[in-house]
């Protein structure tokens, strides 16, 4: 009787979804813009980090907020700035700086547009707002890292579900710009929505000092868990067909599987490491400038460099930055001096006041285009932090064939 049940229920169904979808077929006959093919010139392409760069998205420092000092802000920021998150959680980051950094990425958009690259910009929004989930409750922080956010394969844009609480709501700034993309072909997907509960996070991990990340970032312990998936866009970086990320503070093992079978088959990603004693982020670590060209943070080495070697990539350890130590850098490190973002093979944004680094590329043959944006650096990003490239000219390709 039982299996008569469930053969009946069975066929409903399968009757059920077939009226169905004859009805959106008839709809979408009746409906040219349902049934038009994906555009030819979608305004989304991009498979690696230095194609010749035509569109871009840069992030806004307006109304950006210091995140409540909860525990994954702790295991991400260094302890001499601890008091200022006790301090000043929920509220602006300093206004006289703030308006400095906005004029600064004000200026960096002029030079893109000069450059010849279309230049978007997320909604303005108010962070400071208090939001509560059944979970947990949050400010929130800026959305002036769409690299954080959004991830670029091919004419796909993936959004992030992020593992910061203070992040939570950030992809709202990017929705009317993703939109736009999605209208004109462009895929959109957003990974699974975390609920951001107690048990994503290590609630006792042990920090009192540099040494105790270090020890445990050697033993693979991070104060996120494996509960549910989670990951940050930024911890992934692209090199054509592969993919390369790292599991760090802000993205999991499960993040990472969940991004690997998303991508399968067209799409391999090889999880690399480093001895990184704060792991957030790969592109101040870790940054490809070119086929087979990688700049590799001397601080943070890569326990998986054979592989690039082998392929006969050209590793480069770039000069020690210069910024300096009085220098407020609240949520990244100094070496965002290597965070560059390149607009094709040829051309790269550095900053104006690392000039080691700059002639470090001019002797690549790489001319420099030179911003400031030290203000903007205190807020957790550089060039590539700053930006999500939405289309390079190029062809997807594989460099380690």
């Amino acid at each position: 009787k039982l299996g008569r049940v469930l053969t009946g229920w069975v066929q409903r169904s399968f009757q059920s979804t077939q009226a169905a979808t004859a009805s959106q077929n008839t709809c979408a006959a009746d409906d040219n813009k349902a049934t038009s093919p994906v555009p030819k010139d979608c305004p989304v392409c991009s498979y690696n980090e230095w194609d010749p760069l035509e569109e871009v998205i840069v992030g806004r420092a307006e109304n950006a907020c210091v995140p409540p000092f909860s525990v994954e802000v702790k295991a991400n920021t260094y302890e001499k700035y601890w008091g200022f998150y006790q301090k000043f959680g929920g509220q602006s980051f300093p206004k006289d700086h703030l308006k400095k950094a906005i004029a600064e990425i004000e200026e960096m958009c002029n030079i893109l547009k000069k450059e010849g690259v279309i230049v978007k910009r997320p909604d303005p929004i108010d962070w400071s707002v208090k939001y509560k989930t059944p979970d947990f409750e949050s400010t929130g922080l800026y959305a002036a890292m769409p690299r954080d956010i959004l991830l670029v394969v091919g004419n796909e844009i993936i959004e992030a579900p992020m593992a910061w609480r203070a992040r939570f709501f950030e992809y709202r700034a990017y929705r009317r710009i993703i939109k736009d993309y999605f209208n004109n072909g462009a895929k959109w997907t957003t990974a699974p929505k975390p609920t951001m509960a107690d048990e994503l996070y290590d609630q006792d991990y042990p920090i009192r000092s540099v040494e105790d990340r270090h020890e445990l970032a050697a033993q693979g312990k991070f104060v996120t868990t494996e509960f549910e998936p989670c990951f940050d866009a930024a911890d992934f970086i692209r090199a054509g067909k592969d993919i390369f990320v790292q599991r760090s503070q802000v993205t999991n093992y499960m993040g990472i599987e969940w991004m690997r079978r998303h991508l399968a088959p067209n799409y391999r990603v090889h999880i690399i490491s480093f001895r990184d004693p704060n792991p957030m982020h790969i592109d101040a670590t870790f940054n490809i400038i070119g086929p087979g060209l990688v700049l590799s943070n001397p601080d943070r080495p890569c326990h998986q460099i054979e592989l690039f070697k082998k392929a006969g990539w050209t590793v480069i350890r770039p000069p020690l930055p210069l910024i300096p130590d009085d220098h407020p850098l609240w949520m990244s490190s100094k070496w965002l001096s290597m965070n560059v973002l390149m607009l094709d093979e040829k051309r790269v944004m550095v900053d104006a006041n690392e000039t080691s680094i700059q002639k470090m590329f001019e002797n690549l043959g790489i001319s420099t285009i030179k911003v400031n944006i030290r203000h903007a650096n205190s807020l957790g990003g550089g060039f590539h932090c700053w930006t999500c490239d939405i289309r390079r000219r190029g062809t997807l390709q594989s460099y380690f064939d």
